[in-house]
């Protein structure tokens, strides 16, 4: 798996002061993405442990209130090996922390998956939904469309059934 960037202290990508990772790959291609560059699997450099512990060491950090890990594309779950490690070790060693994910995949499509659901599980938040550009609408939080909804995963799982956050 490649990663096209890693950004600490984002206020952009969720809610709260957050680390973000960008995943290289996708296959959507969805008309008028904003990080088409991230198409391409090779695009960026490689993921490693050194960045993994970076991401841990980061999210733990003393005297800095941080809410959590966003994970952005590319397609995270078309990285869903890469990813999965990441997100179960967030989990585990960062208390406190939550994850939200950012797909062209939806939520039905990603459940009917075991190995995308396995990732999604460790999740918070899914926005979920290809970029539609006939739908761009700039008023949204966290959402480039329309047609993208803010999920929430925990109680989303539990009914079986797409549960939009309170925005």
């Amino acid at each position: 798996m490649n990663i096209a960037d890693y950004k600490r202290f984002d206020v952009i990508n969720g809610r709260g002061l957050r680390h973000s990772i960008f995943t290289s790959g996708c296959t959507h291609h969805c008309k008028g993405c904003f990080n088409a560059a991230t198409w391409n699997f090779n695009y960026g450099k490689p993921y490693t442990e050194e960045l993994e512990e970076q991401i841990i060491g980061d999210l733990n950090m003393p005297d800095v209130q941080i809410t959590g890990l966003s994970i952005l594309g590319g397609e995270p779950f078309q990285n869903v090996d890469g990813l999965l490690r990441l997100a179960s070790r967030v989990r585990n060693e960062c208390s406190g922390k939550d994850i939200w994910v950012w797909s062209g995949y939806t939520f039905e499509e990603i459940i009917a998956d075991d190995n995308k659901r396995k990732l999604l599980s460790c999740c918070d938040v899914l926005i979920d939904g290809k970029f539609i550009l006939e739908q761009r609408n700039l008023k949204l939080k966290w959402r480039g469309s329309n047609n993208q909804r803010v999920i929430d995963v925990k109680e989303s799982l539990r009914t079986k059934q797409a549960v939009l956050m309170p925005l």
